[in-house]
């Protein structure tokens, strides 16, 4: 296998959900929007709107809309007393886009986490914010995000400094093959 930085960021890079409370500097931050810009999308459309959150008290306050929302005893949300959506990460970036150009939302995350990991940040994608932007809360929270009415959210990134070093998970094998 052929080894180099791009590879090593790709094979390394997995998901983190503690971060430390330090705010990534602004050399990384420009580094990652310049990433996101650089994505590709179908037909150059680039239909993604791209948020940067490093608002703590935002961020809080959107998690307390999301629980109010979802339930704060919803299985698929435990932990959030002490593991909001966000991990506690200082950075949550919202990924929105046209006509649900999904797919160009998750290219654009991934040049995100792999920009996030060469730079020694750790990254956790999160769809279940979405549930956030589903009903009238929705409508402020885009206004505050200065969201156009027509894009929707598609997925998130928490960025920030890991505070963990989870076990790797196993990959499946089997699902790859080559036919010749």
């Amino acid at each position: 296998m052929i080894r180099n930085t791009v590879t090593d960021a790709i094979l390394s890079r997995q998901t983190i959900r503690a971060y430390k409370r330090e705010q990534i500097s602004e050399e990384m931050l420009e580094t990652l929007m310049q990433a996101a810009k650089a994505a590709p999308s179908g037909r150059n459309m680039q239909p993604c709107y791209v948020r940067f959150v490093q608002d703590a008290d935002m961020l809080h306050e959107m998690h307390i809309d999301f629980k109010n929302l979802v339930g704060w005893d919803t299985p698929a949300y435990t932990r959030s007393d002490t593991n909001p959506f966000y991990h506690n990460a200082p950075m949550f970036v919202f990924i929105y886009a046209a006509n649900d150009s999904a797919m160009d939302a998750g290219i654009m995350t991934e040049n995100i986490c792999i920009a996030a990991e060469g730079m020694g940040l750790g990254t956790c994608i999160v769809g279940s914010a979405g549930a956030l932007f589903n009903d009238e809360s929705g409508k402020k929270w885009n206004e505050k995000l200065h969201v156009p009415r027509d894009f929707r959210y598609q997925i998130g990134v928490c960025v920030g400094y890991p505070d963990e070093t989870p076990p790797r998970k196993p990959r499946f094998d089997d699902r790859i093959e080559v036919i010749r």
